[in-house]
Order: C-alpha cells, then sequence, then structure tokens
C-alpha cells in the first residue's frame, strides 16, 4: 500500500492499450506457483569466468566513466572484424557501427530515427513485442503480415501487395522469435529486389545470429550488398555470450543510417556501460565463444526434443534461436492463454502463448519453449510434461 498520494489530474497515454509483458507476467506467475520457468527468452547458465575476469579488471584499472557515444573504439573494432569474417561484411568501426543498451533500444532508436507521422511500417508477425509500440510511438503506422505455421516465412506476393508509396520501414528478423524459423539468402534477395527503386529501409533484429542448426548458415541482411547498403542491422552481445542482463548490442549501418541513428541515440542513451564493453571486446579475441554456438544449443535443442517425444505435444521445426513451438491439441482445445496457465498450475511448467506475438490476439494454439535451460531443469521439465 503507497503512502504517496496519487496523482489526481488526467494522465494521458501515448500506448494506452499497453500493459506490462506477457514475458514478465508469466515469469511472475511461475514464480508464485513454483512452476519451472521455460517461459521467458534467458539462459539459467553463464558465460566463462575469462568474460568476468575482463571486465573487473577494466573496472579495477579506472575504466569507469562515460564511453565514447558510439561505444568504445576496441569493441567497435571487435564486431567490424567478426562482421568480415562470418559475413563478408565491411563496416567501418567508427562511421558504421554503433554500441547499444541492448538490442531492444536499438529497435526503439531506429525506428525513432526514421519513421514518423504519415510513414508505414512492416512487420511480421508472430512478432517480438517491442515492435509494434516503438512504431507507435514515433507515430508511424504499423502494417502486418501474417506467417503461416507451420514453415513461418514470408510470402512475398504478399510483401509486394503490402508496399505503398508510404512504406518507411520493414522491420524483419531472422532467425526468429518466437518461432524458431530462419530466412535464406533467397528471402533476402527477394527483399532486396522489392525496395529496389523505392524510399524503404530495413531494420534487420538478428540477435540469434549464431544460434543455427543442422548445417545451415545465418543469412545476414549483410550478405546481399544491396541490401545492406539500406539496412540497420542490429544484435545483441547478451544473446551470444549468456548476459542478456547487460543489456548491450550493437547496430551496423552505412554511414548515412548511422548518423540518423547516432542522433537519437545520443539523447535516449548517450553511451553504454564502459567495463562491460572492454570486457567484452577482449572476450571475442577467441572466436570459438560465438562460432561453437550454434552446436552448443543445437544439443540442448536436440536433448529437448528427444525428451519431449514421449509427450503428447507435437514440436514443429526449430532451425534457429532458443526456442521451440508446440502445438497442444492431442490435449486441450483452448485459447493458449487459457492453456500456458492450466500448464503452470496442473503440470508446474511455464510457457509463452503465441498469440502474445500478435497485435490482435490471433490464436494458432501454439505455445513458445525456452530451452536455453540447464540440461538438469530441461530433464525436469521434460519429465513434468510427458506425464500431463
Amino acid at each position: 500500500m503507497s503512502a504517496m498520494q496519487d496523482y489526481s489530474g488526467r494522465v494521458p497515454s501515448k500506448l494506452p492499450d499497453v500493459g506490462t509483458t506477457i514475458f514478465t507476467v508469466i515469469s511472475r506467475e511461475a514464480a508464485e506457483l513454483g512452476a519451472l520457468n521455460l517461459s521467458q527468452g534467458f539462459p539459467d547458465f553463464t558465460a566463462g569466468p575469462e568474460l568476468f575476469d575482463a571486465v573487473a579488471r577494466h573496472m579495477h584499472a579506472g575504466h569507469n566513466q562515460y564511453s565514447p557515444m558510439a561505444g568504445q573504439p576496441a569493441l567497435r573494432a571487435a564486431v567490424s572484424a567478426k562482421m568480415a569474417a562470418v559475413y563478408g561484411a565491411q563496416y567501418d568501426p567508427e562511421t558504421e557501427i554503433t554500441i547499444t543498451a541492448g538490442a531492444t533500444q536499438a529497435v526503439y532508436t531506429a525506428i525513432t530515427a526514421l519513421a514518423g507521422p504519415g510513414d508505414e511500417v512492416i512487420i511480421f508477425e508472430p512478432a517480438f513485442d517491442s515492435y509494434l509500440p516503438g512504431i507507435r510511438l514515433a507515430g508511424a503506422t504499423p502494417v502486418f503480415i501474417r506467417l503461416e505455421a507451420p514453415h513461418f516465412l514470408p510470402d512475398w506476393d504478399a510483401v509486394a501487395r503490402a508496399i505503398t508509396p508510404r512504406t518507411r520501414l520493414i522491420v524483419t528478423n531472422t532467425p526468429h522469435n518466437p518461432t524458431g524459423a530462419a530466412w535464406s539468402l533467397d528471402d533476402q534477395r527477394r527483399l532486396a529486389a522489392l525496395c529496389d527503386g523505392r524510399d524503404i529501409l530495413v531494420i534487420s533484429d538478428e540477435v540469434y545470429e549464431h544460434i543455427m542448426f543442422d548445417g545451415r548458415e545465418h543469412a545476414s541482411a549483410c550478405r546481399v550488398p544491396e541490401l545492406a547498403a539500406r539496412t540497420l542491422l542490429v544484435s545483441s552481445f547478451g544473446k551470444t555470450f549468456h548476459v542478456t542482463g547487460w543489456k548491450v548490442g550493437f547496430v551496423c549501418a552505412p554511414p548515412s543510417l548511422t548518423a540518423e541513428f547516432r542522433r537519437v541515440h545520443q539523447f535516449n542513451v548517450f553511451a553504454v556501460n564502459t567495463p562491460c564493453q572492454l570486457g567484452l571486446a577482449d572476450y571475442m579475441a577467441d572466436t570459438s565463444r560465438y562460432l561453437d554456438l550454434g552446436a552448443f544449443y543445437q544439443k540442448k535443442r536436440d536433448d529437448f526434443r528427444a525428451r519431449m517425444a514421449a509427450s503428447r505435444f507435437e514440436l514443429l521445426d526449430c532451425a534457429g534461436t532458443y526456442f521451440q513451438l508446440a502445438r497442444y491439441h492431442a490435449i486441450a482445445d483452448e485459447p493458449d492463454a487459457v492453456f500456458v496457465r492450466r500448464l503452470m498450475r496442473e503440470a508446474g511448467v511455464a510457457t509463452i502463448p503465441v498469440s502474445a506475438f500478435h497485435h490482435d490476439g490471433f490464436d494458432a494454439k501454439l505455445i513458445r519453449f525456452c530451452f536455453a535451460k540447464s540440461e538438469a531443469l530441461i530433464a525436469q521439465a521434460c519429465e513434468r510434461l510427458c506425464a500431463y
């Protein structure tokens, strides 16, 4: 009970239909019920001690003041080297790479910098829940294209029909949260062809870039030069190095787009945690720490799928990310938001309803598991789910 008197005047809301995110709500309910949490997308393990030693070393060396607005030069140089080695993409660390306070801030800043009233922004649903509020706060108009089960890949004819003279931005995400789908280079080329000759920019959310399975290569937007020329590519150190709570990401973009991005970035963040940036730069020197990530998570995916084979859930294909979608039609015929709460109460396992990733609550009777968890937690959760 608050002792503070509440404000009695009018408080106009810019997001009147937005409440607390489903991830926070489900995680809170899971904690209250003592359920095993396979809902929110974060690992229950962490990076190697070398990363924390590096950050501590820089702290003790006195590197605790503001970083340059664009990010520490050492970290931007490490990102530049990685992008060149992995994708053959040449980004100048001075004019084309910006360190951000996580990928969510990066996407929001990019939308704010590049879209406004009168503009249309295309997003593919199911979509990560931060895209839409950013579009609305910018005063732009969202245009929704639904990705259909079971493959969740774009219908490029539908995309072509959605583009109008007002289309300013297209927000993409591969590998895709929540579905685990992954675009091919042909998909990126199709997008480039649709944008050709039009004043359309792309925000490419690639935070799961290093979590690809079964020999697939990540089809980064930067692999297609004509697409890279109009794209702000967003990624995340938190997802790659199991430190999501640090909220450190980066944006790669051509100089003119980077300049506009930084105009906004300098006023909503300015600079990102200095010792974490320097520690990450040191940690990236061992390239296996990100190049081996796909194999690390594929082992977890395969273990989860093998353990779930005895359950009544139908698992869809998972090409990347650390998320697994499942149908529950053999268990219940009820809305996904109802089912996940029943599953929490009765089986003691927390998941996410995929309808939460649709602006209109579209319900395909799918739920999302996160398998970025310890072997012991996965084993315990799967035992409960198979018995349900």
